[in-house]
């Protein structure tokens, strides 16, 4: 059976003629729905923006002034002669895939996604469609994430070690999801958690909407440093081994990324402890949710995407990549990059793992 194509992949972005509106674009368009608040997904300077109501106090607080309508998930939207509806990615909080029918035909965009429901975003949900638009950031069998309530285990006996020897702890971890998720995992009687304005300042908005968040406190250039032995400051990676974090005095140093387990990144970081944690799918959840999507079409846009999409091929399914400004999780988890971001070191390692665990 000939199926006409839902979405143009353009110069701009992800293009829908029936509804006049781009998914995610990278470029100024009248109309942009967008999957989530990530600066590679969320741009500033379109017309007009539509996305969950959970995801857009964060996306005004991140862009500015914007004209910008909300759905529910699972509510549908008529734009045209398109029918759209947005639903869980668990990525980050208010994170949606976007669905859209057009005379039958349903495409679904991911835009980047997680299947482990970490307590803080809603909970994914697999979507059934003819085609289905990936991310593939970890897109190799090397990465296979361990559950959620063991990383925590880690991450709080690592806080309570450091606090016995009245040493301060630091967590970088991306401002938006990654660092809220992390908080709400912390064993508080260990200590007090205090945060760095950029993560504070999205902390702020999801309270005011209310996602409940624990309480934290900001350091500001008033905070007196020295009493702070024992605590614990979440911050974002750039500023690991800055001269704001070394202020505090005696202080342990520790990334959450799922790039961690790569040789080199730890210490390029900075860091002195890794914790392997990504908001975005692994292989097996890679795989696991194209399988339930029933699509019979694949399109990979991001990641790890020659490698996956081959593999993808070799199961029977017809995938293709194509290329975006998409970017997903860099392996110094300051910015949504893929591969491109990966140093030589690390893609030897990962090339050799691939060779290893891929079926050729």
């Amino acid at each position: 059976m000939t199926r006409s194509a839902v979405l143009e992949f353009t110069p701009k972005g992800l293009y829908c003629p029936a509804g006049d509106f781009y998914v995610d674009p990278w470029r100024a368009v009248d109309r942009a729905v967008i999957t989530h608040a990530h600066a590679d997904h969320a741009r500033a300077g379109h017309g007009h923006y539509l996305a969950t109501d959970i995801a857009a106090p964060v996306l005004k607080h991140r862009l500015g002034h914007i004209q910008c309508d909300t759905i529910p998930y699972g509510e549908t939207l008529q734009m045209g002669n398109a029918t759209v509806s947005l639903h869980p990615a668990g990525h980050v909080p208010g994170s949606a895939q976007i669905r859209i029918e057009v005379g039958g035909e349903v495409w679904v965009v991911s835009g980047d996604y997680k299947t482990e429901h970490d307590g803080l975003s809603t909970g994914f949900e697999p979507v059934r469609c003819h085609s289905f638009i990936t991310e593939s950031t970890f897109g190799l069998p090397a990465f296979r994430w361990r559950p959620q309530k063991e990383i925590f285990a880690n991450i709080n006996q690592w806080w309570a070690k450091n606090a016995e020897q009245s040493v301060v702890s630091i967590l970088g971890a991306y401002g938006l999801g990654k660092a809220q998720r992390l908080l709400c995992g912390l064993d508080l009687s260990i200590g007090k958690v205090l945060t760095h304005g950029a993560v504070e300042g999205t902390n702020r908005v999801m309270r005011a909407q209310g996602i409940s968040l624990p309480q934290t406190e900001q350091v500001t250039p008033e905070t007196d440093r020295k009493p702070q032995a024992g605590h614990l400051i979440t911050e974002p990676p750039s500023a690991l081994g800055s001269t704001w974090s070394r202020r505090f005095g005696a202080v342990s140093l520790a990334f959450a990324s799922g790039w961690i387990g790569l040789r080199g990144v730890r210490r390029r970081r900075a860091a002195d402890r890794g914790f392997i944690m990504s908001d975005h799918a692994d292989w097996e959840g890679l795989n696991s949710t194209i399988a339930a999507t029933g699509a019979e079409n694949i399109y990979v846009t991001h990641g790890y995407t020659d490698i996956f999409t081959k593999w993808l091929n070799s199961q029977g399914y017809n995938a293709r990549v194509v290329r975006t400004e998409f970017s997903g999780e860099t392996e110094d988890g300051e910015t949504e990059n893929g591969e491109a971001e990966i140093g030589d070191a690390e893609g030897d390692e990962l090339r050799e793992a691939q060779s290893e665990s891929v079926p050729q």
